[in-house]
């Protein structure tokens, strides 16, 4: 299976990047599934309904989130519904929205989709590393037939490069793939780890890098500079790099067999898997 994660999208100039690039990319890439995290796409701040649908129409299959979930409040009242919308799976009991997907390519491999969110310098939440491993037993990795996946996703969104390191360890040999959002700088560590988890601490975002992490540079640098409160945060509006990860998987042992980083458009050197 050949799945492209797209780091966190940032504003309209994100989503007009995504929109404009995924259809060429699912046919010259031969991608079989696309997942995205689309948590900043509604001007830097949560996501809509109408963002959810135009990224689907764009070719995304299935969206995560993160700790800006909430921040449009229209979302509550639709995660429920959606079934291609996750939120982070370790959230309290009780709160709405899905916390994975199982979604079918065109040959009829199953991807499994899950999404965590890390502790350390974020909301304290339920215990990451256990419930990941809660979520990937209801499909796991080369399971038998009718209830296993072909390959597993974990998106692990967290501040710390080093909980989302060990989030990938905790789960080599268990997962096809570990990659980190919420930090919007593709790192340099894309690797297939002993056991066959491919992994990249953060896929960086798909936004305008001449900001502060795809927000307007003056603003939130005066924020550090001066440490008084600002005009609220604007997402940048120059041209956006996509930025994002390629795995490839043994259908299988549902390993990863190949992991390769993206970049395209903006300011950031291009870089475009081999295929």
């Amino acid at each position: 299976m050949r799945v492209l994660y797209l780091g966190d999208i940032v504003g309209r100039t994100g989503r007009d990047a995504v929109c404009e690039r995924l259809p060429d990319l699912r046919r010259t890439l031969s991608l079989d599934v696309v997942v995205a995290c689309g948590e900043n796409a509604a001007h830097g701040f949560g996501i809509t309904a109408r963002i959810c649908q135009d990224l689907y129409d764009a070719g995304v299959d299935v969206l995560t989130t993160g700790n800006h979930v909430w921040d449009q409040r229209e979302i509550i009242g639709h995660i429920g519904g959606d079934s291609r919308l996750l939120r982070p799976a370790n959230y309290p009991p009780g709160t709405p929205g899905g916390t994975s997907a199982l979604v079918t390519d065109p040959a009829g491999r199953r991807l499994l989709v899950v999404q965590v969110m890390g502790r350390l310098f974020m909301d304290p939440l339920d215990d990451p590393f256990a419930v990941a491993l809660r979520e990937i037993a209801a499909a796991p990795l080369a399971g038998p037939p009718g209830r296993g996946a072909e390959a597993i996703l974990v998106d692990m969104h967290a501040e710390a490069t080093s909980e989302k390191m060990a989030m990938a360890h905790h789960l080599d040999g268990k997962v096809s793939m570990v990659l980190g959002s919420h930090t919007h700088v593709p790192t340099a560590d894309a690797q297939i780890l002993p056991g066959g988890t491919a992994c990249q601490t953060d896929a960086g975002m798909c936004g305008d890098y001449d900001s502060v992490i795809g927000m307007i540079k003056g603003p939130a640098t005066l924020r550090f500079t001066r440490k008084m409160p600002t005009e609220r945060l604007q997402p940048a509006g120059g041209p956006a790099t996509v930025c994002g990860v390629l795995i490839d998987t043994d259908d299988t042992t549902g390993k990863a067999t190949r992991i390769q980083p993206l970049r395209l458009g903006g300011r950031l050197a291009e870089t475009m898997p081999v295929v």
